[in-house]
């Protein structure tokens, strides 16, 4: 899992991915939908998706306690929200993401966070090898 910021990030993890031969797992920044939309974020991950078209690709947008962000995440095609709003809602969510082919977690996994890397690429490099060696 990679934190990313921008079209920018999203590339060198797309990179270090495909120098390193594995997947990737891209997570926008904390609450991002809020902030930067559940558009945006599907743009950056089919952008770098169409650069790296030999690299998997995940994605999962960050839309805080939001229900009404994480559907319109779902209406943007995003494939996994992270929700950390009532679990009483979690279950109305996992119900409508499963109607439209999303899921909903709602536990941010331990993440390489790339906001003020110099070298985002190395550091993804280092993360993404180091996450192969465990």
């Amino acid at each position: 899992m990679i934190v990313v910021h921008g079209l920018g990030h999203a590339l060198a993890a797309a990179r270090a991915a495909g120098a390193l031969g594995c997947a990737v797992r891209l997570r926008s920044g904390p609450a991002a939908a809020g902030y930067a939309g559940a558009a945006w974020f599907a743009e950056v991950v089919r952008a770098a998706r169409r650069a790296h078209p030999g690299v998997r690709i995940d994605a999962v947008l960050d839309c805080g306690d939001s229900p009404g962000l994480s559907l319109a995440a779902f209406r943007r095609s995003v494939e996994t929200v992270l929700f950390t709003g009532p679990p009483a809602l979690r279950g109305k969510l996992d119900a409508l993401a499963a109607a439209s082919g999303a899921r909903v977690e709602s536990e941010a996994a331990p993440a390489l966070d790339l906001a003020g890397e110099e070298d985002p690429e190395a550091a993804c490099r280092a993360w993404l090898g180091a996450a192969r060696g465990r």
